[in-house]
């Protein structure tokens, strides 16, 4: 007698017709719900993961009402000569609604994995969210998209319950292998039930060596983290490009690279004088970001401690964050404006960003990855665009590489050459050198400066280190818990803090609480001295300081500011000594001091073996007076 294989063939044809639905609607409900932040999204994922938690004849009886013969559909069916229920199609409907939700939780959690800031990344380039979900958020998650739809097809293969309500058993049309498995063994036929048992088995055991394969295929060696197939490459290269060609670096474009490091030009930037006006607000847990300053065309720092605000404030500025109130104008083009309710998206504002952990797509070459915010270039014109800033970052041999296969400061020049390739009117660096090590910091720094010296649009960097502020902008803006505590040149912030919160973000080490003895004199309390001075006195005076490499050593003790000292404690790095000192008398132990004083070694050589006391000067030029 021939065995029947119709179960086989009906379970098969109707998985992977029930696997398709499954992905496609997965994947655009998933896209949906990872956007959507309007009331009651928990209810909806509920009602969307309700039928992996219910009883499969749960899910079966409330099909069997929605589509049954006297329901609403049912009877709009059989207005048009056909009936759903115990048909094949209705073993597909059952197939697909129960595996739905492994399909959309699974992918939806994928999506959720993608890093924020290559989304964020992706929309400074000017990329519409089309775009960064086919380019971005599916690609950077389809092992999870592929995990997904292997699990839906195991769970519709095995789907018992809900098929049986809703397409009964008919042999040879809806009879599906689960169900051929209970009636045989209704009937006590269980050798017959056995063969499918093994069959599912073996089909289920596939399923997983599937996943177990996919899944080690994705885990990166210890060579090559990722590596893309050609086809694929040629298809990421025509997507960003507009063209099937090798990336950037082709021989056809080597004349176009030699263009001069020494004169780059940024002709999408505004020829007349840039002009940046931020005045915004936002409430944030800990405090309110309230900034109001101006920048131009020189380099504006924004130096500050951790949370004090700058990353949210460059985020605001390139739309990535919406400020409460407030309006931010660029070059005469407003970018957002509470009263008029305006607030241009990302893409629109003309704006490159640098993020500190850089956000390179990790699945594009470094070319692809500078040219991904060219879509608005002719297509002739991007890969002589991408060769002329790879030439100028020094990459010109690295196009087809990927992020994983670069150092700390190559990837830091691939961000920061895709932040300009597009020319924006506007470039805000969001600590750019705060991951390198210090050789490659000096080694980037030196570079950035160069380039951001050739620059002609507005520059926001954010660092919270003032030697490197100092170095590389003009111009400060100290922030403290969200307020703009300083604003002008960095000479002035750092010879002439106005406070004693912006003299500690500006590292100076030494305070003393002071009062006015008259308009020449003070007293510093802390350090039980009266101190001449020249500056002006402000108004209330609250602090004297003094920064910790300004105080000098004397052999002259009755000159001004002058004071007899002892040796308290040292601190040694490669090139200098922290000498901790206390004044009038020897301290009592190593915590015992008053300032401390920053040498370089040679120094500290001439004077560490001289007898006490030693005589410290505070140089009146140096002191800080400061308010509260």
């Amino acid at each position: 007698m021939e065995t029947d294989l119709s179960p086989l063939w009906i379970s098969l044809k109707t998985s992977f017709v029930a696997t398709i639905f499954a992905f496609f609607s997965g994947i655009i409900v998933a896209r949906w719900m990872l956007n959507y932040q309007g009331k009651g999204k928990g209810f909806i994922d509920g009602i969307l993961t309700l039928p992996l938690v219910l009883p499969p004849t749960v899910v079966g009886f409330l099909l069997l009402l929605f589509f049954g013969i006297n329901s609403p559909v049912g009877q709009l069916l059989m207005g048009v000569g056909f009936t759903l229920i115990f048909s094949w199609p209705a073993t597909v409907i059952a197939s697909t609604v129960v595996a739905f939700p492994l399909m959309y939780k699974t992918v939806l959690g994928a999506f959720e994995q993608v890093e924020t800031d290559f989304i964020n990344s992706a929309r400074t380039l000017g990329s519409p969210e089309w775009r960064i979900f086919w380019q971005i958020i599916l690609p950077l998650a389809w092992p999870g998209v592929v995990g997904g739809t292997i699990l839906a097809f195991a769970r519709a293969l095995g789907e018992f319950g809900a098929t049986l309500m809703l397409a009964g058993s008919i042999p040879g049309r809806t009879q599906t292998i689960p169900i051929a498995i209970f009636f045989a063994a209704e009937a006590g036929n269980m050798r017959k039930a056995l063969i499918w048992v093994l069959v599912m088995v073996a089909i289920s055991l596939g399923v997983i060596a599937a996943i177990n394969s996919w899944s080690n295929a994705q885990r990166p060696s210890k060579s090559l983290k990722r590596k893309t197939h050609t086809f694929t490459k040629k298809i990421l290269n025509f997507l960003i490009f507009g063209q099937f060609q090798d990336t950037a670096t082709s021989k056809h474009h080597s004349s176009y690279q030699r263009l001069s490091r020494e004169n780059i030009g940024y002709s999408g930037v505004p020829r007349s004088a840039p002009e940046l006006i931020v005045n915004v607000q936002k409430k944030l847990p800990d405090f309110t970001l309230d900034v109001d300053f101006t920048a131009d065309k020189n380099p504006l720092g924004l130096l500050g401690a951790s949370g004090s605000g700058k990353s949210m404030t460059l985020r605001c500025i390139a739309g990535l964050e919406s400020p409460t109130q407030g309006k931010i104008v660029l070059n005469g083009r407003v970018l957002f404006d509470s009263e008029r309710g305006i607030n241009l998206p990302s893409r629109q504002r003309r704006v490159g960003f640098v993020f500190q952990n850089y956000a390179l797509f990790p699945h594009l070459t470094v070319a692809q990855n500078i040219g991904f915010g060219l879509q608005d270039l002719p297509k002739p014109e991007r890969p002589r665009r991408v060769a002329k800033y790879l030439d100028m970052m020094q990459l010109s041999s690295l196009g087809d590489r990927y992020p994983h296969q670069l150092s700390g400061g190559q990837q830091q020049r691939v961000a920061l050459a895709r932040a300009l390739v597009s020319e924006p009117e506007a470039l805000l660096l969001d600590e750019p050198l705060s991951a390198l090590d210090s050789y490659l910091r000096d080694q980037i720094e030196k570079l950035l400066i160069k380039v951001i010296s050739q620059y002609e649009g507005i520059n926001l960097f954010i660092t919270h280190k003032l030697e490197e502020a100092y170095r590389v902008c003009g111009h400060l803006l100290v922030l403290s818990q969200g307020q703009a505590i300083a604003y002008g040149s960095k000479q002035d912030i750092f010879e002439r803090p106005p406070t004693y919160t912006v003299a500690q973000v500006t590292e100076c080490k030494n305070f003393s609480a002071a009062r006015l003895i008259n308009s020449h004199t003070i007293e510093a309390l802390d350090w039980e001295c009266n101190l001449s001075v020249i500056e002006p006195i402000p108004e209330p005076l609250n602090f004297v300081g003094i920064r910790a490499h300004q105080i000098s050593f004397s052999n002259q003790p009755h000159e001004d500011n002058t004071f007899p000292c002892w040796l308290a404690d040292t601190s040694e790095t490669q090139h200098r000594t922290t000498v901790y000192i206390k004044l009038y008398e020897s301290p009592t132990g190593s915590d015992d001091y008053h300032l401390q004083v920053e040498l370089y070694k040679e120094k500290w050589a001439e004077l560490k073996d001289k007898p006490f006391p030693w005589y410290v000067r505070l140089n009146p030029l140096h002191l800080i007076m400061m308010s509260q």
